[in-house]
């Protein structure tokens, strides 16, 4: 074969493979850029899933915290319940004392008073009256009802304020508590009967035209008695006090209609000289 042919075939075969190369190289290009298309979707892709799984996660935690919040406000809600109940009570039994669902009588301070000054002039009550339904009124209703013969419960039922002559009037229990007081701080160290006087004329003013018409209206008359203008009205009385009282709110009239008493040894007054004189019970004159 001559140079000339030789050369021209070379030629040729050198075109073919730069034709082949060149259509390989195309190839890869297309599946390189195919791939990497693919890749970026993958990628994309896993991007996607990444975020879908920490706004899942995120959500879950969300979910998750307010039911725990939720759960620890029903727990506070609980609690605070249960304390409540609890406290309200607590509180009922220290209002109501030991009354019963029988109770003949008002659990209040003015009607405890009274149970407990009854309880203090038959010798089972001994320490201070002052309406409240403790441990030490308790066991004196428990003994008072032991010796009666009645059922020990400690509480206030039908029979044992029946037993007692314990009203529920607490119009009335007022009353005699502040009779009572009066009794006390004007004529504590007077006879029991000098006492139940004292109460009587209080009584007796609250029936004459003269005076106020209720006992409170005579007891807190401007200047109507020393007793309210020194303090000592300011005493819790005793359960003598307390008896005198009710035996005058009873009808008891040691004065005989008396409206004035004084002491002659420590008035100071020339107009209650003026006044008739009635009777004398230990240290007062009584008077109309």
């Amino acid at each position: 074969m001559d140079n000339s042919k030789k050369s021209q075939s070379i030629s040729n075969n050198n075109e073919k493979l730069n034709s082949k190369f060149k259509n390989r190289n195309m190839t890869s290009q297309r599946a390189q850029k195919k791939d990497t298309g693919k890749s970026k979707n993958l990628v994309k892709k896993i991007n996607q899933k990444k975020e879908s799984t920490k706004e899942n996660e995120k959500a879950s935690g969300k979910v998750s915290l307010d039911t725990k919040v939720a759960f620890k406000s029903k727990n506070i809600f609980a609690v605070l319940l249960v304390f409540v109940l609890t406290v309200f009570s607590v509180a009922s039994v220290v209002v109501s004392g030991n009354f019963s669902s029988e109770t003949a009588v008002t659990a209040n301070i003015s009607n405890t008073r009274i149970v407990q000054a009854k309880l203090a002039s038959l010798g089972y009550f001994n320490d201070e009256i002052d309406g409240i339904y403790d441990s030490g009124t308790i066991e004196a209703i428990k003994n008072y009802q032991s010796d009666k013969n009645l059922a020990v419960t400690g509480s206030l039922d039908q029979a044992t304020t029946t037993a007692l002559g314990v009203t529920d009037n607490t119009q009335a229990n007022t009353d005699l508590y502040l009779l009572a007081k009066l009794i006390y701080s004007e004529a504590r160290g007077e006879i029991y009967e000098g006492q139940v006087a004292v109460g009587a004329v209080v009584l007796n003013r609250v029936a004459d035209a003269g005076f106020p018409n209720t006992l409170q209206g005579v007891i807190y008359q401007p200047w109507a008695f020393t007793a309210l203008h020194d303090g000592q009205f300011n005493l819790e009385p005793n359960g003598t006090a307390y008896q005198a009282a009710q035996d005058a709110m009873n009808g008891w009239d040691p004065t005989y209609g008396c409206i004035f008493y004084y002491n002659p040894r420590t008035a100071t007054s020339s107009w209650i000289f003026s006044r008739q004189i009635i009777v004398t019970i230990g240290n007062h004159v009584f008077c109309i």
